[in-house]
């Protein structure tokens, strides 16, 4: 019998037995229970979203499904395939059940599949094992499943190794795979994460054209909120490896009984939002699964926290029809009234609606502040060699192919694209401060190309950089004192101590810091710590490649709130590299769009979002997810074809019409300057420029 705590209000599903049961589910690596006491039902055609921040157990307790924990796992509670038993079951019982009635989407495809076999090789071998089928009729059926998944060419596709697909080609040969032998059930464990956001909405669609070839139930495990606002019917969060609220979608995201859920929900930048809205990011970090408060795990963070919450851990309890929360004061947080539709939106912690923020004074116009960086026709090749002792130049790859833009004082342009457009080599030709292969960098009214070493010095002084992942970028051998005081020190500073004591005031962090390795702090203060050292020198333009990318939506928010903070305090310009359109949105003013080397589009944030006019940006808006059930399902999806062509081999013309759909539906001679004549950037109207010969402006939010 269906545990009624765990009901839904959709009541087609709600009849339905649960094809997959979990109950009471424990999971333990030594003394640290990672995953304590988690229980769900999975419906047939039913898709579960199971969200939460790094290390809240998510991944884990879905490889004690499976069964694919190391030995040396403790697993203990019920799992129950069709009624069946799994827990405890030999390992030869469980080969029989995966990749049959129960298959895996692994996070990383390239891991997860053989290096050495062929990706259709793959596939055949995962329907020969668990059907009687000849190996000439196992091949054909790879080449279908390829093909069912969107994968261009297929039979040819079928033949090739997996280190020659894209990462969104290999993950929809991971699903392909997944789903060979119509499983009933389709474990997905952040299928999604290392994808741009157009190869992303791909793989969406493949997900639901799965579900709906095999009619699966899906427990899709994801930190994207977004996701499952608009693909899962049902969401469980996790926090230090226990459920702490669970119920529909839409009274999850809506109706939110528990601040951790609501604090999560305040983090996420929207794409619908823009800076209205500050970010409310969670204070602090998530307990060690070794060292769990005696209490509720998230009273240390919580804003609403009272003396019981640190005594008694609560169970959860149901606070509506088919939705629990594990909170002593889930029924003090206030509900919105009214419909979904009108009070939508992020909320505080506390479950008020979030405030807008507080205007500052406003910067002058645009034109009457000082250009920091300025960048016109700059182009990067790099040679294609070939051959081992006699080496000859085949080919030239094209990464940055004659971009132009530029920075003024206290503003922020955000460089966004797919992997491989050349957002980073853009970034490493202005930070390398020489001449360029051709075009200029013109930086604080000073031309690298006319530097000379002690001016180069002199000039990146004033221009610092934040990269991507902060433990790489630090120094684990030094201190926080010592890897903040470097540039100072480099540059003739003596008086180390007192300025590393304000910096790391300046960004959030204590004093007592300075004495402690940059592996004993979370990623957020890792990269706080990144930041006071390219602080340390009072920069005027700070180059920011992918900061937050590898944090939480919780740490990130707190890091956006500080980059916008420092900008305003400070004067500061940025230089924002991401490929997160909703995060550029929040922090940028102005954004440059990408694609295969060259500028698509160009302008004010707000007009670029509010009514982009490239068929490539608004492709890629209409991808970014939104954390809005109601939002998100009721928008229009622009769905690209195929990945993005070599930058070895562009198309000729327009670089995007391989993949564009307004290309498709051209004819006559506007098809044909498509094909011949490359587009320049012309304005659209105000600070708006768009690359392409029939640019239109279109609303996708």
């Amino acid at each position: 019998m269906r545990d009624p705590a765990l009901a839904v209000d959709d009541p087609v599903l709600a009849v339905r037995e649960p094809v997959l049961a979990v109950r009471d589910l424990e999971v333990s690596f030594g003394g640290a229970r990672v995953v304590r006491g988690v229980g769900y039902d999975v419906g047939a055609g039913e898709v579960l979203g199971i969200v939460g921040e790094s290390g809240a157990g998510k991944s884990a307790a879905a490889l004690a499904v499976m069964g694919l924990l190391p030995r040396h796992a403790k697993v203990s509670g019920s799992v129950r395939l069709h009624g069946r038993e799994l827990l405890g079951a030999s390992e030869k019982s469980l080969a029989a059940f995966r990749g049959r009635a129960i298959s895996m989407v692994f996070q990383d495809p390239l891991s997860a599949m053989t290096p050495v076999y062929r990706v259709g090789d793959q596939i055949a071998e995962a329907v020969r094992v668990h059907q009687r089928m000849s190996r000439p009729r196992a091949a054909e059926r790879a080449v279908e499943l390829l093909d069912l998944v969107g994968i261009p060419n297929a039979r040819q596709r079928a033949r090739a190794f997996p280190h020659e697909f894209s990462g969104g080609m290999r993950q929809r040969a991971m699903i392909a795979m997944a789903i060979a032998n119509d499983p009933d059930v389709i474990i997905c464990d952040e299928p999604t994460t290392a994808l741009d956001v157009t190869i992303q909405a791909q793989v969406l669609e493949v997900l639901k054209k799965a579900k709906g070839e095999t009619g699966a139930a899906i427990v899709l495990i994801t930190h994207d909120l977004g996701v499952v606002a608009g693909f899962a019917d049902r969401v469980l969060v996790m926090y230090a490896g226990r459920e702490v609220e669970s119920g529909a979608v839409r009274d999850v995201y809506h109706r939110s009984r528990m601040p951790y859920t609501v604090g999560l929900l305040g983090s996420v930048p929207r794409l619908d939002m823009g800076r209205r809205v500050p970010l409310t990011p969670i204070e602090g970090a998530p307990p060690s699964p070794s060292r769990l408060p005696p209490g509720c795990p998230f009273e240390p963070r919580c804003p609403m926290a009272v003396p019981a919450c640190a005594l008694t851990e609560p169970s959860p309890a149901h606070v509506g029809p088919g939705h629990r929360a594990a909170c002593h004061r889930s029924r003090e947080l206030p509900v919105p009234a009214g419909p979904p539709e009108a009070t939508a939106g992020p909320r505080d912690a506390r479950g008020e609606p979030a405030r807008e923020a507080a205007g500052a004074t406003p910067p002058a116009a645009r034109d009457e502040r000082a250009v920091v960086l300025e960048v016109g026709g700059l182009v990067k090749h790099h040679p294609l060699m070939k051959g081992a002792v006699f080496r000859r130049r085949v080919g030239t790859v094209r990464a940055v192919d004659g971009i132009g833009f530029d920075i003024r004082e206290g503003e922020t342009l955000g460089l966004v694209g797919e992997s491989g457009c050349g957002k980073t080599t853009a970034l490493m030709e202005i930070l390398e401060l020489a001449r360029p292969e051709a075009g200029r960098v013109v930086v604080f009214g000073r031309d690298t190309a006319a530097l000379a070493p002690r001016d180069r010095l002199a000039v990146r002084r004033h221009l610092q950089v934040v990269f991507q992942d902060p433990l790489a970028s630090l120094d684990p051998r030094m201190t926080v004192h010592d890897i903040v005081a470097e540039p100072l020190i480099t540059h003739g500073r003596r008086d180390t101590g007192s300025r590393v004591r304000r910096l790391l005031a300046l960004v959030g962090l204590d004093a007592a810091d300075a004495a402690r390795y940059p592996r004993e702090f979370s990623g957020g203060q890792r990269q706080r710590v990144a930041i006071a050292r390219a602080l340390a020198l009072e920069p005027r333009l700070i180059v920011l490649d992918e900061p937050v990318s590898a944090l939480d939506v919780s740490i990130q928010a707190g890091v956006l709130n500080l980059l916008a903070d420092l900008r305003r305090r400070l004067g500061l310009s940025y230089l924002f590299v991401a490929h997160d359109l909703a995060v550029v949105r929040h922090i940028a003013d102005r954004v440059a769009v990408m694609y295969l080397g060259r500028i698509a589009e160009i302008g004010q944030v707000d007009l670029v979002y509010g009514g982009p006019a490239h068929p490539y940006t608004q492709a890629l808006l209409s991808a970014v997810p939104i954390p809005d059930p109601d939002a998100e399902r009721g928008r229009r999806r622009i769905l690209l074809e195929g990945d993005l062509p070599s930058p070895a081999d562009p198309p000729s013309g327009c670089r995007f019409r391989t993949r564009c759909p307004k290309f498709a539906a051209l004819t006559g001679p506007p098809r044909a300057r498509c094909v011949d004549e490359e587009p320049e950037v012309r304005p659209m109207g105000g600070d708006h420029g768009a690359a392409c010969h029939h640019a239109q402006r279109f609303g996708v939010v």
